[in-house]
């Protein structure tokens, strides 16, 4: 059980590294714009479930794993776990980040958070209470398919694919509001980095709102009996 336990934690940890190593390095280059974003995001999150799914489940995403606690199928202390593991992979995969790109003026401080992290910093202007609203929608329809395929062991083969499609649209919606953060740990990483925190409550509440939500409505309606 503590062996299976140390793998899941060291896979949540690399999976949660890659995430935003790739995902929010490819909003700092600006490779592809929003598409470009969605994408990277979408598939990182796909191939780290077809990885590491056998093993952890591939939460890398605190909203994730406070949801399938609350659906039921994690207990409490798998869950802190699997978020202390997170948080780690997110905060080390901003700084590896902000070292690769020299952080300078030109690097990572000028460009991830520039580009749509915090609100008000996105393309398109909206006030944090109307990101908080976009940040828990959107997750809720992200922890949705999470727990439709991979939790209720549907779509086994595909299961993948199903959740890193849900998170590339729902960036592509998002990207221009609030940056789609749908992820503490996707967010807290490139802040720390690079010494951003303004209206981070959004990225916080917003994601776990809408796990939470997307949980009740699974376990109460959707769940296989």
């Amino acid at each position: 059980m503590r062996e299976g336990l140390s793998k899941a934690l060291a896979v949540e940890f690399i999976g949660t590294f890659t995430l935003i190593f790739v995902g929010a390095g490819a909003v700092a280059l600006g490779s592809g714009g929003v598409l470009g974003a969605a994408f990277a995001h979408g598939m990182v999150v796909a191939a780290l479930a077809y990885a590491y799914g056998h093993i952890s489940g591939t939460h890398v995403n605190p909203a994730v794993t406070i949801a399938i606690w609350v659906a039921g199928k994690i207990d409490a202390r798998r869950a802190v776990s699997y978020i202390v593991f997170q948080l780690a992979g997110g905060i080390a995969g901003g700084l590896a980040l902000r070292w690769v790109l020299g952080g300078t003026e030109t690097g990572l401080g000028a460009t991830v958070l520039a580009r749509g992290l915090r609100v008000g910093e996105a393309s398109i202007d909206i006030s944090p209470a109307a990101g908080c609203a976009l940040e828990a929608v959107l997750t809720f329809f992200l922890v949705n398919t999470v727990l439709n395929t991979s939790t209720a062991g549907r779509l086994r083969e595909a299961a993948g694919l199903a959740i890193g499609l849900t998170l590339a649209v729902c960036t592509l919606m998002g990207a221009p509001l609030t940056g789609a953060g749908l992820n503490p740990a996707r967010t807290l990483g490139p802040a720390l980095a690079g010494g951003g925190f303004a209206d981070f409550w959004v990225y916080l509440a917003g994601p776990i709102l809408g796990g939470i939500l997307a949980a009740v409505l699974y376990r109460g309606v959707l769940e296989p009996r």
